[in-house]
């Protein structure tokens, strides 16, 4: 819902205010350069304007611009909003045209904030509110609707942020993602496995500024092509959130290894094959530039995901895994899959459900677990990551480290 004349799109972040001044202006330049690729690729004209603690997208599509605000990785919150002069007359003004328009019934409330130097104006953010409150109330009722004030809990809020030199009008804060600006760490290997976990745990690293390179290991004859293709797919939606990065599904050719661990390993197989995954992502990260590996795992879960056996697949490797939903339910995970629009295409079992034995290990010993792999291992694994290709699709950059330095 935007007020009547809106040409701009004020831009919210929060974490970003708690940084230094240096920190915080290389965060709030990503932050510029990652909206404004995302209004880019939507098709959305605008220019962004950066100022300290917050955006502005100067835009003839507010409603567009913010859309895509709403779906950039460390904004909090967006308003399409119209800016008038600094002054009690003009705020009133401008909220007597809000009113005409979207208010017609229920209760409201004007909610002001005026920030600056308190020699900038001469009223105070509760005289805004009272006479903007008041232009409201005349124009409702010139309208024929009867009004009514809620300061609590409004079906309707005005809100004002009034500046030293402007003044804005908005009827909404539509929420973002937070987190922060995807760059401004360094990036991170994804396991995806085609379900519903590994999207959902990609999406909140991506949430937190790390740039996640996806990859998949093909299982051969214990996978099967529609959980790779719903790994494909539920990667393409996470590009959507990053056009600016290379996003790309990276598919890691390992059915030979998978039949061999098949073939030697009974009991702790799917511990001994995560092993494996983590070793082939281990490699792949390597050439990459990337620094951890990140999975969908959550505690107990599945029997490969009990704490004992997550911490023997973790010693396979010397990389950090990272498990952002370790300790989330599969109901809100799920939730949370809907929500970032992956869900759809991951709803099919995983293929590896065909490797699981009868008796699955729920306590693995890591030097068990160790003497049943093959002993080639971590060389298969190694080979398995030196044959990853990318899925066909586009390919951009960006580095955090390059924009800063």
């Amino acid at each position: 819902m935007q007020p009547p004349g809106a040409d701009v799109v004020v831009v919210r972040h929060g974490e970003i205010g708690t940084k230094s001044n240096h920190v915080g202006t290389k965060m709030e330049r990503q932050l510029r350069e990652n909206l404004a690729a995302m209004l880019a690729d939507r098709g959305v004209d605008g220019e962004v304007e950066q100022r300290r603690l917050r955006l502005l997208v100067h835009t003839d599509d507010p409603e567009g611009a913010t859309a895509a605000a709403a779906d950039t990785f460390g904004v909090v919150s967006a308003s399409p909003a119209v800016r008038v002069e600094p002054t009690v007359d003009a705020i009133c003004d401008g909220l007597r045209e809000a009113a005409r328009e979207h208010y017609d019934g229920g209760t409201f409330a004007v909610s002001a904030r005026r920030a600056g130097e308190q020699s900038a104006h001469p009223f105070s953010s509760t005289d805004v509110e009272r006479d903007g409150g008041s232009a409201v109330w005349d124009a409702a009722e010139a309208a024929g609707v009867d009004p009514e004030v809620d300061l609590d809990d409004p079906d309707t809020e005005f809100f004002v942020d009034c500046r030293e030199d402007e003044a804005f009008l908005f009827l909404e804060k539509r929420p973002g993602p937070g987190g922060l600006p995807l760059g401004t760490q360094d990036p991170l290997i994804t396991l995806m496995s085609g379900g519903i976990d590994s999207p959902v745990a990609a999406w909140e690293t991506m949430k937190r500024g790390a740039p996640v390179i996806p990859l998949y290991v093909a299982l051969g004859d214990f996978g099967g092509v529609d959980n790779q293709a719903r790994a494909v797919s539920t990667t393409e939606t996470l590009a959507e959130y990053a056009p600016n990065r290379d996003v790309r599904l990276r598919i890691a050719p390992g059915g030979d290894a998978v039949a061999a661990i098949a073939d030697a390993v009974e009991v702790g197989r799917m511990v001994v094959l995560r092993r494996f995954m983590f070793m082939v992502a281990e490699a792949f990260a390597a050439d990459h530039g990337a620094v951890g590996i990140v999975t969908g795992e959550s505690v107990g879960q599945k029997s490969s995901q009990t704490t004992a056996n997550l911490a023997v697949s973790s010693a396979a490797v010397d990389l950090p895994v990272h498990r952002p939903l370790v300790t989330v339910d599969k109901t809100d995970i799920t939730q949370r899959a809907d929500a970032i629009g992956t869900f759809h295409e991951s709803t099919i079992p995983a293929g590896c459900d065909r490797l699981a034995p009868d008796y699955p290990e729920t306590r693995a010993r890591r030097e068990d677990i160790e003497d049943r792999e093959p002993e080639d291992l971590r060389e298969r694994a190694r080979a398995v990551a030196a044959r990853a290709e990318a899925v066909a699709g586009p390919a951009t950059g960006g580095s955090w480290k390059d924009e800063t330095a």
